[in-house]
């Protein structure tokens, strides 16, 4: 037996010991869990409706081949430019590439350098600032013996044909570490003026990895996410709160997405002739054969990446779909074959979830929307989003429960935070991931009638950590995915539960409609609650968001006394509660009597511990924090009640206790 089998029979048995007390207590509910970690999905999910029935025909494989207009309006700055033709080789594990990128100064000075991300090199040894974070493992994913990538840039030459390359340097401003090739420091001949461009010509060669941390082959399936050379973002004074203008330039780490700008793309791609396509954007012409190699165009614009997967198997669907905030889009399935039936089911998630997020936030400005489900052993390709583009899981199973869903819609919802709202993901995750994880609970309970169990998910939070700060900066994956996930959620869950459901609606809708096409920071995002709201929030954000506090308050202590005056009975009753985090605002505390009477006590919660004496006829039975879980932010509620009848040195050391032994096995078995 494994020392993991060991804590997970222990774990069952304290649980079902602590589950029939709290059930007593009218706490039952703490301990079930509707919600599905977007990142690393349960084998099943509970929940209140059944997922739509199969319905689906047999599948057909279409080719999708109807060129579509670009729209007349730019939505962004558009400041970089790619014209890129990448083949695929017949093994199915190279790229070949060459692509002109044409980058405008969006600046007040003179440009002297430019910094290009080499992301495939991540995977180039055991010793890349990625591999040497994340130990090969990224979510349940773990790299073989084949995940080995490179990128070899072979020609890098202005338009006049002047080669570039000597002036090439890798640079790692994060760590220093020399094995690392992610980041490339360019010197240009001469510099950029404002407003004006440089184009570059390149070439260059890509291994791909077996399928691992977004990328890569698993048999013949492919998965290009950040496969290019990438130009990194010249930030403007002002953007971020800079004062100043420069590059915003990060290696590839192990908790690390992505950051860059908008621009304009198109890209002719190759691949064998029995393949089919799935890119972000839409064709510009139909589909061509040449010499046993298939050839797709795509053209995308305001956008700022550019993926495709490419597989001879996949099973196409598509559908026209357009309501509120949608004035029309083709979404693309991209089937595995063993999920064909299912299809329905992808088609409805994404439908629901367009349609929500539009209707709430604004207007899916994008003609296409593609959904690409991967082959059954290509994990690492699946749940990840791109503009235009998502991945679900891969088809492991042929029964998913509702992950299949809740993964959709999370992907999708990244198209309207990330897409369009282009936070910085080195540097602060959180815009990202939260406010996703907060969008894809309300999608999930609204086409769904599945109800996130908050209770739990801040049960989860076993090492809270300020949510702005560089993905690198926390300690591991674990304590990654806990914050910049569960806890930035549960935040905004806070500040909905303080504002209410409408202001909130108010808040998010302003945020995305202001900073759509832009790259905001956490304190955009302040700025804009504080103008909806009308209220000073500096108090709340330096305690969630920019420290790493929950709002723990604790049932700390209970001593009963029975008493005598003037022949008759009474008892005197000393409660000592304590704050043993943040202040969230007024907490309610109740307590039972023994006659079956009743009374809530409301703290304001701004000293570390208040103590209530309470004289009544009958005698204290328990008293509990918060009855009603409206305090989202407490991560410990097994300190939150506290019986009246045993000794208080007795309770205390229960409580304490096992709120350590509750940790101590979720910070071993969580995610």
């Amino acid at each position: 037996m494994t020392p993991r089998h060991i804590k997970l029979i222990s774990f069952g048995s304290l649980a079902a010991v602590l589950l029939a007390l709290s059930l007593q207590n009218g706490f039952g509910n703490a301990w079930l869990s509707q919600y599905t970690y977007a990142l690393a999905p349960a084998a099943s999910v509970t929940a209140p409706v059944a997922p739509a029935p199969n319905t689906a025909k047999p599948p057909v494989v279409q080719q999708p081949d109807t060129a579509m207009p670009p729209k007349p309006q730019p939505l962004s700055k558009r400041v970089v430019e790619y014209h890129i033709s990448v083949a695929l080789r017949e093994d199915g594990q190279h790229l070949d590439g060459t692509q002109d990128v044409t980058w405008t100064n969006p600046g007040r000075k003179p440009v002297s350098e430019l910094y290009v991300h080499l992301y495939p090199n991540a995977f180039q040894s055991q010793h890349t600032t990625f591999m040497t974070e994340s130990q090969g493992k990224l979510r349940t994913d773990k790299a073989t013996a084949n995940s080995v990538s490179h990128m070899k840039l072979q020609t890098l030459q202005t338009l006049e044909g002047d080669s570039l390359l000597p002036r090439l340097q890798y640079t790692q401003p994060d760590d220093g570490n020399t094995s690392d090739q992610t980041l490339a420091r360019l010197q240009l001949p001469e510099p950029v003026p404002p407003g004006k461009s440089i184009t570059l010509r390149m070439s260059y060669e890509v291994k791909l990895p077996e399928v691992f941390a977004r990328m890569g082959y698993s048999g013949d399936f492919i998965m290009a996410g950040q496969w290019f050379p990438k130009l990194a973002v010249y930030e403007t004074a002002g953007t971020r709160g800079r004062t100043s203008e420069g590059w915003n330039v990060h290696q590839y780490h192990g908790n690390s997405e992505f950051y860059s700008d908008f621009g304009i793309y198109s890209v002719r791609i190759q691949v064998p002739e029995a393949y089919t396509v799935a890119a972000t954007g839409f064709q510009t012409k139909p589909i061509t054969v040449q010499n046993g190699m298939k050839l797709f165009q795509f053209y995308a614009e305001d956008v700022h990446d550019f993926a495709w997967a490419a597989s001879p198997d996949f099973v196409f669907e598509e559908s026209a779909y357009s309501d509120t905030g949608i004035p029309g889009v083709r979404i693309k399935l991209y089937l595995d074959p063993s999920h064909a039936e299912l299809k329905d089911r992808y088609m409805h998630a994404a439908k629901s979830a367009l349609s929500n997020y539009a209707k709430w936030y604004g207007t899916y400005p994008y003609n296409t929307l593609s959904v690409v489900v991967p082959p059954k052993g290509a994990g690492g390709a699946g749940g990840m989003e791109y503009p235009t583009l998502v991945t679900a899981f891969a088809a492991d199973t042929d029964n998913p429960g509702f992950e299949l869903e809740r993964t959709v819609v999370h992907e999708i919802g990244h198209q309207f935070w990330y897409g369009m709202v282009a936070s910085n993901e080195f540097e602060e995750a959180w815009l990202d991931e939260g406010f996703t994880s907060y969008a894809e609970d309300k999608v999930m309970k609204a086409a769904y009638g599945i109800e996130p169990n908050h209770r739990l998910e801040a049960s989860y939070m076993t090492d809270p950590a300020p949510l702005k700060q560089p993905s690198w900066a926390f300690h591991d994956s674990t304590q990654y995915a806990e914050n910049v996930y569960m806890r930035a959620k549960l935040v905004l869950v806070d500040i909905e539960n303080k504002v209410g459901e409408k202001l909130m609606n108010r808040i998010m809708r302003t945020y995305f409609q202001k900073y759509k096409f832009k790259h905001p920071a956490t304190s955009d995002f302040q700025r804009v609650v504080e103008q909806v709201t009308k209220a000073n929030w500096t108090e709340y954000f330096n305690q969630y968001v920019y420290s790493n506090l929950m709002a723990d308050f604790s049932v700390d202590a209970i001593d009963v006394r029975k008493l005598e005056k003037d022949g008759e009975s009474y008892y005197e009753s000393n409660i000592l509660v304590r704050k043993n985090g943040g202040t969230t605002g007024p907490i309610p505390i109740m307590l039972q009597f023994a006659d079956g009477t009743r009374q809530t006590k409301i703290w304001a919660g701004d000293e570390a511990h208040i103590q209530y004496t309470e004289i009544s006829a009958s005698p204290l039975e328990w008293v509990t924090v918060d009855p009603d879980h409206t305090n989202v932010l407490d991560n410990k509620l097994i300190n939150n009640y506290m019986l009246a009848e045993l000794p208080s040195d007795t309770r205390t050391r229960w409580n304490l206790g096992v709120a350590h032994m509750i940790q101590a096995f979720l910070g071993a078995l969580g995610w």
